[in-house]
């Protein structure tokens, strides 16, 4: 197998990431993932509020399931301090357990690579532009999560290819993350110049994810032009399966929300009360299909995705088409 930078940090034989889903990130999925020489990483949110287990039982369960590492997802955005406190704990609690990659997004990763760096650990961060991205290696991480503007849920702007130029030069070892859901798409990515990639939506539309069969196959059945970005979600744009139930609720925020979203101090509120509704909304459609309401985030990488298999057989596919390059 291919070496990149990822793969010896991580002690990895494929430079696969699951990458961490609110809600789809079920303890199965992420155990499967690093099991077959990936690593799948733990969303704490989904751990204990979507699939009901305590975070060390999860943690250990996955570990006596899994032959390889995993990672773990921290969510910095500062919406309460008591959410601040929680995840800090969470953070320690997996470094007890012996978790060792942490990939950070939305706020400043610095207490986080604090923490893990003393453990001897990694961090990396997500970020959809250089501005981003040098914020984030000033703050210490050890690699970039580049997500572009084919990922789901919250997609950057940039195509694949534009985000690598505008990163490349960092030193940072930088994953491709939105787009890729085939084997085709995974060579590519790593050929561009990318240490890896991270999937999303291929990994829902797989046996072990707990998802709704309904998810699953809005997955197998859309194309690319079916994903849509929506701002009545979280406030910020968010890629989505367009369905009826998008239709309805529409895409654009309206002009007071919008107003709200550009204050200072007013966009942390709107924001929390936009993401504290969607939790509920994407939790519901996910475990209960479209006799909830199919709101289902995913990427364009649904082009790629055409049945519904095991984990393991996708990390293997990807692995092998991989090693069929010169």
């Amino acid at each position: 197998m291919r070496e990149t930078p990822l793969t010896r940090q991580l002690g990895i034989r494929v430079p696969l990431i699951c990458g961490a889903m609110y809600p789809c990130s079920n303890p199965e999925l992420v155990a499967a993932v690093s099991d077959a020489g990936g690593i799948g990483i733990v969303q704490p949110l989904s751990m204990v509020y979507v699939h009901g287990r305590e975070l060390r039982e999860g943690l250990r369960w996955i570990r006596a399931h899994s032959s390889g590492p995993i990672g773990f997802n921290a969510l910095l955005e500062r919406t309460s301090r008591v959410y601040e406190r929680r995840m800090m704990g969470w953070i320690d609690l997996a470094l007890e357990e012996g978790v060792r990659f942490f990939v950070t997004a939305l706020g400043k990763p610095d207490p986080v690579v604090e923490r893990v760096h003393a453990a001897g650990g990694l961090v990396y961060h997500d970020v959809t532009t250089r501005r981003w991205a040098r914020k984030a290696l000033d703050g210490g991480v050890d690699g970039l999560i580049c997500v572009n503007s084919r990922a789901g849920g919250h997609s950057g702007e940039l195509e694949p290819q534009a985000l690598l130029d505008e990163l490349r030069d960092l030193g940072a070892p930088l994953i491709c993350a939105g787009g890729i859901g085939d084997e085709r798409r995974f060579v590519e990515a790593l050929e561009m110049g990318y240490d890896g990639a991270q999937l999303g939506t291929r990994f829902i539309a797989t046996r072990e994810c707990r998802a709704h069969e309904d998810y699953k196959k809005a997955i197998v059945r859309a194309d690319a032009g079916d994903i849509v970005r929506t701002e009545r979600l979280s406030g910020v744009p968010c890629s989505v399966i367009r369905t009826p139930a998008v239709d309805r609720l529409g895409t654009r925020a309206g002009p007071l929300t919008r107003r709200l979203l550009r204050g200072r101090w007013t966009k942390r509120l709107v924001r929390t009360l936009y993401g504290l509704r969607s939790l509920r909304r994407l939790r519901a459609a996910s475990l209960r299909g479209t006799a909830y309401r199919d709101l289902f985030l995913a990427g364009k990488s649904v082009e790629g995705v055409d049945r519904v298999e095991t984990a393991g057989e996708v990390v293997r596919r990807f692995a092998a088409a991989l090693q069929r390059q010169p």
